[in-house]
């Protein structure tokens, strides 16, 4: 029984011949090496408020306009400013100065020219707070609104509007230059 058993594991575990290629092929096998681009990492909160993407040393933090501003305003909400210092904290420590921009972005309610003034206030606000927070970093802000031209995710899907895309379309991003 150890015989035909050993004799049955040797065959089961024996390399098996390569098939032979295709008729008119040459069977040459070339390996193929290609760069790595475009490695997109994304992280977000539990409750969805938040989202951290890093493309190569270029981070971005999208706050939902949801837990930074009430309806249609573009004033700071108390627990706003408690976010951002977050931010600024992970800015000044993760951050290798440069250029910070803050990108403010709505869903598709409300008219081209009321969104992007919306979303241009948002932008400002933040920075506002933001230069507070970064005052001794060097850090530049920027600060500008895209309306609903930049959606994270469609706001309509086979005809019906998608409320949960839409808040997420509602943020601000902060997007900077990570330390090397």
């Amino acid at each position: 029984m150890f015989r035909s058993l050993s004799a049955a594991l040797v065959l089961a575990l024996s390399p098996t011949p390569a098939p032979n290629p295709p008729a008119g092929t040459t069977g040459v096998v070339e390996d193929l090496v290609l760069p790595v681009e475009d490695i997109v990492g994304e992280v977000e909160s539990l409750d969805g408020t938040e989202s951290e993407t890093t493309q190569g040393q270029e981070v971005t933090v999208a706050l939902t306009s949801d837990v930074l501003f009430a309806v249609d305003k573009w004033r700071l909400t108390p627990s706003a400013r408690q976010r951002l210092a977050q931010v600024a904290e992970k800015v000044s420590a993760e951050g290798a100065g440069g250029v910070v921009r803050i990108e403010g972005h709505t869903d598709d309610q409300g008219t081209d020219a009321y969104n992007v003034t919306l979303s241009q206030r948002r932008a400002q606000a933040v920075r506002t707070v933001m230069r507070g927070l970064l005052a001794d970093t060097g850090v530049t802000l920027q600060a500008r609104g895209h309306g609903e031209s930049r959606p994270k995710l469609p706001n309509v899907v086979e005809g019906k509007p998608v409320e949960k895309n839409r808040a997420k379309n509602r943020r601000v991003e902060i997007t900077f230059t990570a330390k090397s």
